[in-house]
């Protein structure tokens, strides 16, 4: 373990000051003196906190250079003394060394918490079981996921007919001994004589494109190198539509924004030299597009975004009576507007769910044949949000979100209602994937202490059979799940999963409690099964999820009032959350932690620094956590929807006033916090969680450890090997068991 004992003997004048400036949101008053004094590690009173626990002091971490940078926009004074741990640690060996030291310190800490190692052997055992992804038909052909259990990467499978034998098609665990080449998606060609498939490396969000000629199981030579999100549309079985950006220059920084992607379309058999330029928008460089085919081969749907917020514009381009080579577009939306999916397309007729007049989302019709007569609506927008729909056989199943939970609906081409589906209890429903004329549809459901089954729907009869259910080491009957609603600090009342022992609720027992949340970009958080939080729940645990405000659960004015200048009100409903599972008895008092990723670990810190009284211990997973430079880096200008544009002045204030980096309050005491992130994280940079770790360990605020815990060859989570998953959900579990007091292994008191 690496004790570094001296931290100011580096620090010149001129930084110091800079970390006065830095630490101005919260200066330290003199009607704080009392309170600062009892902090622990203080020269006043003896801390709270037990001799025995692993407390802190300020020198046992990493000496951290601290820069004397301080910068004045919209006439404010701000400083950024840790803007250096931004450079590249491939290019820079000072950040690469601090890293290093960082991850020493935690390595050694977390290595000695009691029940680290009870853990990782309880999220082995709890992910040794088969499982399944959702099939795709194309011909006669299945095509699914598979892992036997433990395998770090799950591969691709195929068998003829329904009930046939299986056979392995294309195994990510064989790329890479430490399991970090994945298979991040694919796509059967119609006929399903080629599939094409693209692999991810250690985590990152750029994809290589490959091809698969199904029946020999041979992997063809063409590699198409910088795709990232995109479709894979098939154009018959000779090739098929793709997105990628520019390939970068030399010397370009592999951290910078990206722009001008386009879509291409590769022929199978040549290399990526030979594709056809399809669609760009050179006058709208920000705008990205994606591709889509109708089932018939009619059209090539372009859906084009300039952020994550869903806002749309579409471009249609016939594929019929082309000359080769040709790729003409016409536009349908031809400006980013309402949000638009597309669900189908027959002939001259696509229908697309929008919620354009309609908050809650509803499915319309367009013949094409008929452009004049404008947009029809199908199924009208009804008080449960619309998430999803498909067109398979001769009708539509549409799915909804009702509190939080998924209801599925089938109906008619016109939109009448028809035969009702019934799921399995609280939980999620996913997949209903087909086309038109297909007799049957898959799809996944899973909940808390349920991992996700697979079922067959014969929609001519509506029978629904088993395709892949799980066996597991425990019985879902032992957990109770329940969901119930808490006032905010404005009154509005929000939804809340709340996962615990049967036998704890029905006697009322307050147990250390882990609150997740997310709360943005639109996005629902729903029932689901995750190996990790059993272990947590088997140990004795509560678990609650919160649906707050800026997500998706409950359509546009939910996400409306928790994004820009709203973005307070996500916090304030999770600290509501966390203040009402105490009150009502189902979290011990001083025992809940918190827990978010991505725009959740912006959550959780930013309610550390507003409450950090009412947390036992915290974990930000890679966060956004400097709000005033998220935008200067990889994906980060496509968030400006949600979370404002720091160029601008309002959306600046509302930025500073809760950027987690930029609002540590010294002179309070913290709880434990434990910072994860990867070294290839190109979507949330792990900067954001280099300075916040810094600038926690440098401030007044207590001795918890505030501990970084950087992963190697990972990226956003998307890809990560189960080995890796294993390992960070075990030293995640036991710091956070250690600091609500949580047996972490059997028999431990």
């Amino acid at each position: 373990m690496i004790w570094e004992k001296d931290l100011t003997r580096q620090r010149a004048i001129g930084a110091i000051a800079a970390l006065s400036l830095f630490w101005a949101a919260a200066p330290l008053r003199a009607e704080n003196a009392a309170e600062i004094a009892s902090l622990p590690g203080s020269s006043g009173a003896s801390s709270a906190i037990p001799p025995s626990r692993m407390i802190l002091q300020r020198s046992a971490y990493p000496v951290t250079r601290i820069d004397g940078l301080v910068e004045q926009p919209f006439g404010e004074r701000v400083a950024d003394p840790f803007r250096w741990l931004e450079a590249d640690p491939g290019k820079d060996a000072d950040v690469a060394k601090w890293i290093a030291r960082q991850n020493a310190l935690s390595t050694d800490y977390l290595g000695n918490l009691p029940g680290r190692d009870h853990f990782a052997a309880r999220i082995r055992s709890l992910f040794d079981y088969e499982r399944y992804g959702l099939p795709r038909k194309a011909g006669s052909r299945y095509f699914y996921s598979r892992n036997s259990g433990l395998q770090n990467q799950s591969a691709l499978w195929v068998r003829k007919g329904v009930d046939g034998a299986q056979s392995l098609l294309v195994d990510p665990n064989t790329w890479s001994a430490d399991g970090s080449l994945a298979l991040a998606q694919w796509e059967p060609s119609p006929t399903g004589r080629f599939l094409a498939f693209a692999e991810q490396e250690a985590g990152s969000d750029w994809r290589t494109l490959r091809v698969v000629e199904v029946s020999t199981g041979k992997v063809l030579e063409e590699r198409l190198s910088w795709a990232n999100d995109t479709e894979i549309a098939w154009i018959g079985d000779e090739g098929f539509l793709y997105s990628r950006f520019p390939a970068p220059v030399a010397g370009e920084d592999p951290r910078a924004p990206r722009f001008n992607k386009a879509v291409w379309y590769h022929r199978v058999g040549t290399g990526q030299g030979e594709d056809q330029h399809v669609f760009a928008t050179p006058d709208h460089p920000e705008w990205s597009h994606k591709a889509q085919v109708t089932s018939d081969g009619r059209w090539a749907v372009i859906i084009s975004e300039v952020s994550t917020d869903k806002r749309n514009a579409v471009h249609l381009i016939p594929l019929t009576g082309r000359q080769a080579g040709s790729w003409v577009s016409v536009p349908l939306v031809p400006e980013i507007s309402n949000h638009w999916r597309m669900v189908a397309g027959i002939g001259d007729k696509l229908w697309f769910l929008t919620d354009l007049a309609a908050p809650e989302f509803h499915l319309v019709n367009i013949d094409l044949a008929r452009a004049k007569s404008g947009w029809k609506v199908v199924v009208p927008q009804r008080a449960n949000k619309l998430e999803g729909a498909r067109m398979i056989g001769d009708r539509f199943l549409l799915s909804y979100l009702q509190d939080g939970q998924s209801v599925a609906v089938m109906t008619d081409r016109q939109g009448r209602p028809g035969k009702a589906i019934t799921l399995n209890g609280i939980g999620t429903a996913s997949g209903f994937g087909g086309r038109p004329g297909d007799p049957e549809t898959f799809y996944q459901f899973s909940s808390f202490a349920t991992p996700p089954a697979i079922y067959r729907m014969d929609l001519r009869s509506g029978a629904v059979t088993p395709f892949a259910v799980p066996k597991m080491a425990f019985d879902p009957a032992d957990f109770e799940v329940e969901q119930r609603r808490f006032a905010s600090k404005d009154g509005t009342q929000v939804p809340m999963y709340v996962v615990r022992k049967r036998s704890a609720a029905k006697a009322g027992t307050a147990l250390p409690t882990l609150l997740y949340g997310y709360g943005g970009f639109d996005i629902s958080l729903t029932p689901g099964f995750s190996p990790v939080r059993m272990a947590w729940l088997e140990a004795g645990g509560a678990f609650a999820l919160a649906n707050i405000r800026g997500g998706g659960e409950f359509g546009r004015n939910w996400h409306e009032a928790g994004r820009r200048e709203n973005k307070q009100n996500s916090f304030d409903d999770f600290i509501a959350a966390g203040e009402y599972l105490i009150r009502e008895g189902i979290a011990a008092k001083g025992a809940l932690a918190i827990q978010g990723a991505s725009n959740g670990g912006l959550l959780v810190g930013a309610v550390v620094n507003q409450r950090p009284d009412l947390f036992a211990a915290a974990n930000p997973d890679v966060g956004v956590m400097d709000m005033l430079r998220f935008d200067r880096f990889t994906s980060g200008r496509f968030w400006v929807d949600d979370y404002g544009r720091p160029d601008r002045e309002a959306d600046w204030r509302t930025l500073r006033a809760y950027s987690p980096y930029h609002n540590i309050s010294g002179g309070k005491a913290y709880p434990a916090i434990l910072v994860t992130t990867a070294d290839n994280d190109d979507r949330v940079v792990p900067a954001h969680s280099f300075k916040y770790v810094a600038a926690l360990q440098a401030a007044q605020i207590g001795d918890r450890p505030h501990l970084l815990r950087v992963e190697a060859r990972a990226g956003h989570g998307a890809g990560k090997p189960v080995d890796k998953v294993i390992s960070t959900g075990a030293d995640v579990l036991s710091f956070l068991a250690y600091w609500t007091g949580l047996p972490s292994e059997p028999g431990a008191q």
